[in-house]
């Protein structure tokens, strides 16, 4: 795995460990199995991002600081050029980048994200996280399944959704897809 996804794993440990929290009660609370949890800590595995928002409201963090080690300072604005947002590393068919990495006390989360393209045949990894998730398609076209629904989303297309529901996203057409996801 990359070295940004170790640093993140061992920033979560360390608040786990800060906290007082066995893996066993963080493993039930957020609904995954222990291991699950242990390979998430060890830093060999992609860590969702959706799981790395939930650490950072169990323990009050900004979601920057699990990312980047460094609290965002910024109150009245936060601009972030074109390319420029911190890239989290996930699975190899997705790219997010954070667009308001530096915003401190934000109430939701932006991202640009780019899905890859797959073999049709590929199977398609859902996840779920408490909030409402904003996707609008800036390029290309996506697929996206909330709960075995199928959606198709085309340039342009939106969706506004429970993201506790089980969701998961996939780039149709044999070319990438990139949308803009805002997590509430």
């Amino acid at each position: 795995m990359s070295e940004q996804i170790k640093q993140i794993a061992t920033r979560i440990k360390e608040l786990r460990e800060i906290s007082g929290a066995s893996i066993e009660s963080l493993s039930k609370e957020f609904n995954i199995p222990q291991e699950t949890y242990k390979e998430y800590e060890s830093g060999n595995v992609d860590i969702p991002v959706s799981f790395l928002y939930e650490v950072a409201n169990k323990f009050n963090v900004q979601l920057t600081e699990i990312l980047t080690g460094e609290a965002p300072k910024l109150h009245t604005y936060s601009l972030v050029r074109k390319d420029k947002g911190i890239s989290v590393e996930r699975r190899k068919q997705y790219n997010y980048q954070s667009l308001a990495y530096n915003f401190t006390h934000k109430k939701a989360e932006p991202f640009l994200v780019t899905v890859n393209p797959e073999p049709e045949d590929a199977p398609v990894h859902s996840n779920s996280h408490p909030g409402q998730e904003f996707n609008y398609v800036i390029e290309g076209t996506l697929k996206v399944i909330i709960n075995s629904h199928e959606i198709i989303l085309n340039e342009g297309d939106s969706l506004f959704f429970d993201s506790g529901a089980n969701h998961a996203m996939k780039a149709v057409g044999g070319k990438a897809a990139k949308f803009l996801a805002i997590i509430l």
